[in-house]
């Protein structure tokens, strides 16, 4: 081989180089843009977004067809303050608050030695005026018999006119001595029911079936019909009949063509908030408060429970219709706005301390303004919007409303 092949035989080293050096630019370059897509995803992520919030509720189905909302409070229609109509001094009392009571029950007692002794002096008299009878008629008896013979007697001329007239003159007296000792029985008698009617006064009773509110009185204090003694207490106990409860609330003047009584309601008590108490209109009062322009109804409990007390503050929903047990099963329900579509399926952006997570959600039926929804709670909150901005573990404040 000649020395110009073999020269023909070198590595051209600048196309070498050449190739060399455009890799490496490429690479610099791929490395660069990946950087640069590192440098935005992070600014995305670090970028905090400012969203609007709203809440998750419960709610229920009435809330759909209420007319009109009022307030007021549990009030017993039939409510005593149970005392005596003596005055004496309290020996004992067997209830306290919270004691059920049935008519006619004895609850407490006045000091009444005096009264039994008068009770006891009339049963005795009772039975003196029953002896004091009875001797009469077994006079009178005696003396029928007699006169029966002598009657007789006088007929067949034995026995002279004025025996037989003393005869009868007996007989009469026997006779009215049987009719006055039975009026002295009576009069016995009814002095012994004078007795024990006073002595009853002296046990204080309930007036009809209730639960004692308050108990106004201890054993040894002085008790009056009118209380104006000094210490003296005009009533033993408070009573109320449970089942007479009610709700008493105010309707604005501007409202009142909107209620008629007998129209379905549906009340809600502070103290029981998950719990829905079929009612009906039962009154409206016939007379307006001026300071308030507001006419009183009174709503009356379909359903009795022994968690309703009286004074109770209680929210009132007057309804368009009759609620079913359907209607009175509570929703989770929020605002249709906070809903978002992700992969073909529903889904909210559920708060998680500063960041939100990407929930799915299943959807029910329309509830008024809001949507029954199921895979969140009643209280979670959830964005509102910007929902275009957001995804599964963004970064996020809350704006102040």
């Amino acid at each position: 081989m000649s020395l110009e092949a073999i020269a023909k035989l070198k590595i051209d080293k600048t196309v070498f180089h050449s190739h060399k050096g455009s890799k490496k630019r490429w690479a610099a370059v791929a490395t660069a843009l990946i950087l640069l897509v590192i440098v935005v995803v992070w600014e995305f992520e670090r970028k905090v977004v400012m969203i609007e919030t709203t809440t998750v509720i419960q709610v229920f189905p009435t809330q759909a067809f209420t007319l009109l909302n009022a307030s007021g409070y549990v009030v017993a229609q039939r409510k005593a303050a149970v005392a005596s109509k003596m005055t004496g001094r309290l020996e004992w009392i067997g209830v306290q608050e919270g004691s059920y009571v049935t008519s006619g029950q004895i609850i407490a007692r006045l000091e009444n030695r005096d009264s039994d002794a008068v009770v006891n002096q009339g049963v005795a008299g009772v039975q003196n005026s029953k002896a004091n009878v009875d001797q009469a008629r077994a006079e009178l008896a005696d003396a029928g018999q007699f006169y029966g013979r002598q009657k007789e007697l006088v007929k067949q001329g034995i026995i002279s006119r004025a025996e037989f007239d003393t005869t009868e003159s007996r007989y009469k007296r026997a006779s009215a001595a049987v009719a006055a000792a039975e009026a002295a029985m009576r009069v016995a008698e009814a002095s012994l029911h004078g007795a024990r009617v006073a002595y009853d006064y002296s046990l204080i009773r309930a007036p009809f079936d209730a639960v004692v509110l308050t108990k106004n009185a201890d054993v040894g204090d002085i008790i009056t019909p009118l209380g104006a003694a000094a210490n003296a207490k005009a009533a033993v106990v408070t009573i109320a009949d449970l089942s007479s409860l009610q709700v008493e609330a105010d309707i604005s003047e501007s409202n009142l063509d909107k209620v008629k009584a007998g129209q379905p309601c549906e009340i809600t008590l502070d103290a029981l908030p998950q719990a829905r108490f079929r009612s009906v209109l039962q009154t409206i009062v016939p007379t307006a408060d001026r300071t308030k322009a507001s006419v009183m109804v009174k709503v009356r409990f379909l359903d009795s429970d022994p968690r309703i007390l009286p004074e109770m503050s209680a929210k009132v929903a007057i309804l368009s219709r009759q609620a079913t047990a359907q209607d009175q099963k509570s929703a989770v329900a929020l605002n249709p706005a906070a809903i978002t579509k992700v992969n073909g399926k529903d889904a909210v952006y559920l708060l998680d301390n500063d960041r939100v997570r990407l929930v799915p959600i299943t959807l029910g039926a329309r509830l008024g303004e809001l949507t029954e929804v199921g895979g969140v709670k009643p209280g979670d909150k959830v964005a509102l919007r910007p929902l275009n901005k957001l995804k599964d573990g963004r970064k996020i404040s809350v704006a102040e409303k």
